[in-house]
This record gives structure tokens, sequence and C-alpha cells, in this order.
């Protein structure tokens, strides 16, 4: 396929971009900048997806769309930030399915998050779940609902609700330095569920996603396996031969991220119900594998 990709130039892009070229398509990469450190077999196109342009035209001569575009959650959630979060996600998304109106039978595949659930408490979390409450559910809410406007034009929408990846990048690594001077603990009560997944099932995941027709409608892109904060903050620690014996209060988290704090203290138990009803098979189904497997990549880093 010919694929246009809108969020790829960081963490997740520099895994997934590099897989779909290897699976034989052609990748047209936007960039704010136009600038990008993928080989020049990519080909690289200057746009800001939350502004209307000339990128626009681009979209007809390409068979599917991927959008991972949107700001950092991870930080506190003052008014500006979180217009940053929700705005970054839904104008991008309005744009590009406002381009796809002009064409019809192709696919878009646009991120969302298992924040849509909101604290799931101990449930068990599928796609028919139902939305949470709270601001990561709304901004989840208002993100699909520009996607699936797609489908009016006869495209096929795909919505990958992802957990935490795992992987040389994002959040592990920046996890690893404290929980490797054995200075990590599990965050609040760490009763917390924990979906995660590895950055290559993540890339296997939205590459299965595109190749198969029968995808629709939204997927959660987790293992399926979830844990506790601290059945997590444990494994982790015995991956790395060090203790995890300083938990961080829930009030302490409070006071350094405010509102934002609760993205960490809620959990979400999430299970790959409509990838499993695909056929679909993780390389890493389990949190021990997937750490044996990053942290010797991580250290050598």
């Amino acid at each position: 396929m010919k694929i246009l990709a809108f969020g790829v130039t960081g963490f997740v892009g520099a895994h997934l971009v590099p897989h779909l070229r290897e699976r034989g398509h052609e990748i047209t990469v936007a960039a704010r900048s136009g600038k990008t450190r993928y080989s020049p077999a990519v080909r690289v196109i200057q746009a800001d997806p939350t502004t209307p342009g000339s990128w626009q035209d681009e979209i007809g001569d390409h068979d599917a769309v991927i959008n991972l575009a949107g700001t950092p959650v991870l930080t506190r959630w003052n008014e500006a930030g979180k217009r940053s979060i929700l705005e970054s996600r839904t104008l991008s998304t309005r744009n590009i399915v406002d381009a796809l109106s002009r064409s019809s039978g192709k696919t878009l595949l646009c991120a969302n998050a298992i924040g849509y659930y909101g604290d799931g408490g101990d449930r068990v979390l599928t796609e028919n779940s139902p939305r949470g409450t709270g601001f990561l559910a709304d901004v989840a809410k208002a993100w699909q609902g520009e996607a699936v406007q797609a489908e009016r034009f006869g495209h096929r929408v795909v919505i990958p609700r992802i957990s935490v990846v795992l992987g040389n990048g994002g959040a592990l690594a920046k996890m690893l330095p404290p929980f490797s001077l054995g200075l990590g603990g599990r965050l609040g009560s760490g009763k917390q569920w924990f979906s995660w997944i590895h950055i290559e099932d993540l890339v296997r995941v939205m590459s299965f996603l595109l190749e198969t027709p029968a995808a629709s409608g939204p997927f959660n892109a987790c293992a399926p396996e979830p844990v506790t904060n601290a059945e997590f903050t444990a494994t982790l620690a015995r991956a790395l031969g060090r203790p995890a014996f300083l938990p961080v209060p829930a009030l302490l988290m409070r006071l350094g991220l405010g509102e934002a704090a609760s993205m960490l203290l809620a959990g979400q138990r999430c299970y790959p119900a409509g990838l499993e009803g695909l056929g679909f098979e993780f390389a890493y189904p389990k949190l021990d594998q997937a750490l044996a497997h990053l942290i010797p990549v991580l250290k050598a880093s």
C-alpha cells in the first residue's frame, strides 16, 4: 500500500515506519518541519495536520492514512495544556477526514488510547466496554468521534486504543534510571491495573490492522496479560536485580502533577478481544518476556 503517516517522527514512529517499509509498503511521512531522520527511501512532506493546507491533496494519492498526531499527555493539565491535548488530536483528525471526503475506499488508522475507559477498577475491559469518565476519556471519545466520520465517505476506519508502550524510548526509558539505582517503587496503592504492550507488538498490531480488510472499529492494543502497578514494579525490579522499596504516595503525585496524576493512579484492565478474534498472535504476551528482551537493549543504548 501507499501510506501517508502523521505523527510518526517520535518513539512509536521510529519503529513503525521501518516495519512498514520491511513489509513492502510505500511510506510518505508528514512532518511539521518537513525533515526527518528516516532513510531517503521514505518520502517526506511538510504538513501541520491541525491546519488545513495543500497537504490534504496528498491523501487522494495514497491507499491508507495513519494518524498518530497528538501532544504528550503527561504534563500538568492546566487550561492551555488540556486544550493542546484535545485539539492536537481532534483538529488533525478532522482535517484528515475532510480530505478523505473527496475520495472513497481508503483506510484510516487513527490512534486512540485506553484512557477511553477511565478508571476501570478490577473490571476486564474489552472493546465493547462502555466509555469511562474523566478528561482522558472525554478526549478519547472526541478523537474517535472525528475519526469515524470517515466511514460516511466509504472508508474503513480502524482505531487502536493504545496502552502503555514498552520499548527503547517512551515510559520504560524514563523508569529505568531510578529503578536501576534501587529507587523505584509502586505508585499510590499499586493496586491499579497496568495495561501495556511491547513496541514490536504494537507496530505488528498496526500493520496487521492495516493489512486485514475485515478489521474495522476500535481494537485494544495491549498485551493479553495486564498486571497491577505493584506487579509491574516488582517484575521490573526483579529483571534489573534491584530492590523496589520506595513507593510514591498518591498525595505527593497529586501535588506534583495535579489532575494529571489521575492518569497514573487510575487503571485499566484491558483485554485485546478484537485482535484475538481476528487471530493476531503476540510475540510478547507476558511482562517478564517483554522486559527480558527490552532491558538489555535499553542498557546498551
